[in-house]
């Protein structure tokens, strides 16, 4: 059967009853993407970056580093990008206001990055979303170290301005597992007078604090602190530019694995895997869910794990999820709640609170949208309840401006009778610019 497949540069139309076949390379990983180029930014000498993921968010990372003085080469796909680093205090105060775009991740670790930047002054804003998410979570962490930030409703709300300021040491218990925060104290710590100490209620991802090492600085982690998680950075090793290669986003791929588990016929080698123990959740719950999934070629590439993964479709059981589990899993949970539909039983997903404050309150999203589709399932105040064995209808649905929303109802539309229609698709570009010509060339097999 062909492809049933038709967009536009805003909505497409997909539907039901054909199959998937083929190998799928899914985009670089954005949270290793931005952090190599903050890293490269203020190391020394030039940083190489291959496999850089070249969507808005990292380039919202990288036009607010150039605003500052850092030479970075174009980013486009396949192209290695070059960063000029310009050592730990090397940044300019930027003649302009810098746009983090729709990115959390690049405004989180710029304040952090900058909060240090004695007697310079930056303000950072981004779009109308970005604008409602929440700030104060590391605003007020690098005020325990000295950090002078201020903005809408206390500091909670961008735009926010900077003053930089000599940092002080610290030891800063965060009150969720964030990486994003761990990762804006361990910038600030880098240049503080005494050492910085991150403790978590959680273990979150630990992207920064692998790179960070690679880069040269001094850290010791400690994953079974009394406290619970801890990191300690010690402040003035120098930074040295690295050659680094991106491993494929797991959360990217995540898509393609529940899609080859549900889509009757597929067969799906998603290649070159980022594998980092922090991050892969979303594996946890599939083999919780009995799902055969094959990992192959594991290899180390510059301090993280890598393989392929192999999948077709399988018959899933429900899931049941919540606790330490979901700061490995939380950007995965939109596309596990299509599975859950599937399998037999009913999933459970709690302690997911979090997701209200993603580019979308994406608990009220997917559960408004699946609902569209004919599906029953029951919004809690943190998670959702779905009863499985479920089959869903070709609908009118709408991603709400959330690229894995948009990823994870073409995943729905791909196993429900007759057409859906998709509007604002073009939102998957967030993370994954490539994902509708990988959908379109896959069907094709």
């Amino acid at each position: 059967m062909g492809p049933a497949f038709a967009s536009d540069m805003s909505s497409t139309s997909l539907s039901g009853g054909g199959s998937l076949r083929g190998s799928v390379r899914v985009p670089g990983d954005k949270s290793i993407s931005h952090r190599a180029l903050l890293f490269g930014a203020i190391a020394e000498g030039e940083t190489t970056i291959e496999g850089l993921l070249p969507a808005e968010d990292p380039l919202s990372t990288a036009a607010c580093l150039r605003s500052m003085g850092v030479g970075i080469s174009a980013i486009e796909a396949g192209s290695i990008v070059r960063v000029q680093g310009v050592g730990l205090d090397g940044l300019k105060e930027p003649k302009e206001i810098l746009n983090c775009g729709n990115s959390g991740t690049t405004m989180r670790l710029m304040l952090g990055l900058l909060a240090g930047r004695a007697d310079r002054h930056f303000v950072v804003d981004g779009d109308a979303s970005l604008r409602q998410r929440p700030m104060a979570r590391v605003a007020r962490p690098l005020a325990e170290l000295g950090g002078d930030i201020s903005g809408r409703e206390g500091g909670n709300k961008a735009p926010l301005a900077i003053r930089g300021k000599e940092l002080k040491g610290g030891c800063i218990t965060t009150p969720v597992a964030s990486a994003q925060v761990k990762s804006a104290l361990l910038l600030a710590g880098l240049t503080a007078n005494g050492p910085v100490t991150v403790i978590e209620p959680a273990l979150s991802r630990d992207h920064s604090e692998r790179m960070l090492r690679a880069f040269g600085a001094e850290l010791s982690s400690n994953p079974q602190g009394e406290k619970g998680p801890s990191v300690v950075v010690q402040p003035g090793s120098a930074l040295r530019g690295q050659q680094v290669v991106v491993p494929g986003d797991i959360s990217s791929a995540a898509f393609w694995l529940v899609a080859g588990l549900l889509v009757p016929g597929a067969e799906l080698t998603i290649e070159n895997v980022g594998l980092n123990p922090t991050r892969t959740g979303i594996l946890d719950v599939l083999e919780m869910m009995q799902a055969p999934l094959k990992v192959q070629n594991q290899r180390d590439v510059a301090g993280e794990p890598v393989g392929d993964l192999l999948v077709k479709p399988a018959e899933l059981k429900s899931f049941s999820i919540g606790g330490e589990l979901i700061p490995r899993l939380v950007d995965e949970i939109p596309i596990l709640a299509v599975a859950a539909l599937a399998a037999e039983g009913t999933s459970i997903i709690a302690d997911a609170a979090e997701l209200r404050v993603k580019e979308t309150d994406r608990l009220a999203v997917m559960a408004r949208q699946l609902r569209a589709m004919g599906a029953e399932l029951e919004e809690t105040d943190d998670g959702l309840v779905i009863p499985g064995g479920q089959r869903l209808q070709g609908a009118d649905v709408d991603s709400e401006t959330d690229h894995r929303v948009a990823m994870s109802l073409a995943v729905a539309a791909l196993v429900a009778e007759g057409e859906t229609h998709i509007a604002r698709a073009d939102a998957a570009a967030v993370s994954y610019p490539t994902f509708w010509d990988d959908l379109d060339r896959l069907q094709r097999g």
